[in-house]
């Protein structure tokens, strides 16, 4: 890490190791709300189907969220830029708060199916609103040249909280306090990251920016809003980043529906737990090199990084994860060892939040919005490549589809102009 620290004359400018300092109990804030927001992600599946429901049901609870999640993430950034990140932030932790004690209380508590997905849907616009926000805070805070180191800090924070804490919290809770007890308590989490982040967090509009949110007109405040979606047909090379914005996390979004069963075969020979801390150990490595790789990319140039290390390095690493432990198998060193390689090669597109800002820098609310809207679609194309692809095929026909569209986004890469800013961190390179 850079210990070089950038100061203006406005103290909420200063940057250390990458991130604006201003903005540290926000960065806190994301991974105690996160832990609170995904500690259901490992049981609550298994709960709906064990009060009795369907499978099928249980997956069509998932489906309204992950609808209503794909929207509001798209929403966000724009709504951030017009009232304002805090304002944002703040509607988002009410409303999850709100939605999931009801989702408890009137839908999972007494066994209501259809207010399960009522509420369960509506929490789905809930996170978006906490997480982006702050996204569009950091952006705004942030000198240019810095954004991809900024950037990795969020998702650092936010694989702490959603990747590591919310998966290993529930192992100690749920025996102490069962199920619904672990529920209830993840709201503690929500609200104390909602206070963090309105509370600890110092930093205050300047007075132009004030002067700008008093005096711009309702039109223009929609106008802007639509521009969340405008853009990708007026900039094509937005249309383009959007593209590749899809295909970068589609093996992360799909191997959880594949690879616990293609591990766990007779074929493979690894048991449930080792299959968990193989997974797990995914996770692990991950608030590190989401970090390294944000410092890096603002040295070696973002696109550079992202063609090479994420595509290239993400589509090899994809194949891997399917053919070394089918050629090797019941090898658990090697299985450690694929899963090393997938998360430093799929953290490595963390430069994707500074290159769509960058694309549109007059319009950074709309630009962090559509980046947010690929990363929904990406979370619904990855399992649905792979459902479609396995009621024809296998997995390996879905791992060498991932694969093929990792390199074909590399080769898209050549024809996004992104005007990566030069400085300390990113002396000579503009990424094309």
């Amino acid at each position: 890490m850079s210990g070089e620290t950038y100061v203006n004359q406005d103290q909420s400018k200063q940057i250390v190791l990458g991130m604006p300092v201003v903005l540290f109990w926000g960065y806190i804030a994301i991974a105690f709300f996160m832990t609170g927001d995904g500690i259901e992600q490992a049981f609550l599946a298994k709960y709906i189907v064990d009060i009795g429901f369907t499978p099928g049901q249980a997956s069509m609870v998932f489906t309204v969220y992950g609808a209503a999640a794909a929207l509001s993430s798209w929403l966000s950034g724009v709504l951030s830029e017009v009232y304002g990140p805090r304002r944002i932030m703040s509607i988002g932790v009410v409303m999850w708060l709100v939605l999931h004690a009801a989702f408890l209380h009137w839908g999972l508590g007494i066994g209501n199916y259809p207010m399960m997905l009522l509420f369960y849907g509506l929490r789905g616009f809930a996170y978006p609103l906490f997480f982006y926000a702050f996204f569009v805070w950091v952006v705004q805070k942030t000198p240019d040249n810095r954004l991809a180191s900024a950037t990795g800090w969020i998702w650092a924070m936010f694989t702490i909280g959603y990747g590591i804490m919310a998966s290993y919290l529930p192992s100690w809770t749920i025996p102490a306090i069962g199920f619904m007890g672990t529920l209830w308590m993840s709201m503690i989490w929500v609200l104390a990251g909602g206070v963090m982040a309105l509370w600890f967090v110092k930093d205050t509009p300047s007075e132009a920016e004030r002067a700008i949110a008093k005096s711009a007109p309702t039109s223009d405040k929609m106008r802007e809003i639509s521009r969340g979606m405008t853009l990708i047909f007026e900039n094509k090379y937005m249309f383009r980043a959007l593209i590749i914005r899809i295909i970068c996390n589609l093996s992360l979004f799909g191997f959880p529906v594949i690879m616990p069963l293609f591990y766990t075969s007779d074929h493979v020979g690894f048991t449930t737990t080792e299959w968990l801390r193989i997974w797990g150990t995914f996770f692990v490595i991950q608030p590190l090199t989401n970090v390294m790789w944000g410092i890096i990319g603002d040295r070696i140039g973002w696109m550079r990084q992202m063609r090479w290390i994420g595509f290239v390095g993400c589509g090899t690493a994809t194949l891997l994860f399917y053919y070394l432990p089918y050629y090797i198998p019941n090898n658990f060193p090697i299985a450690i060892l694929v899963a090393l390689l997938f998360a430093l090669t799929v953290t490595s597109f963390v430069p994707m939040g500074a290159i769509f800002p960058m694309i549109e820098p007059n319009h950074k609310g709309a630009a962090i919005s559509i980046q947010n809207l690929g990363g929904g679609l990406s979370n619904f194309f990855g399992p649905a490549i792979a459902t479609v692809l396995l009621s024809i095929g296998n997995v390996a026909w879905v791992v060498i589809v991932y694969g093929a569209l990792y390199f074909f986004a590399a080769v898209l890469t050549l024809f996004i102009h992104v005007d990566q800013p030069r400085g300390k961190s990113a002396r000579n390179f503009t990424a094309h």
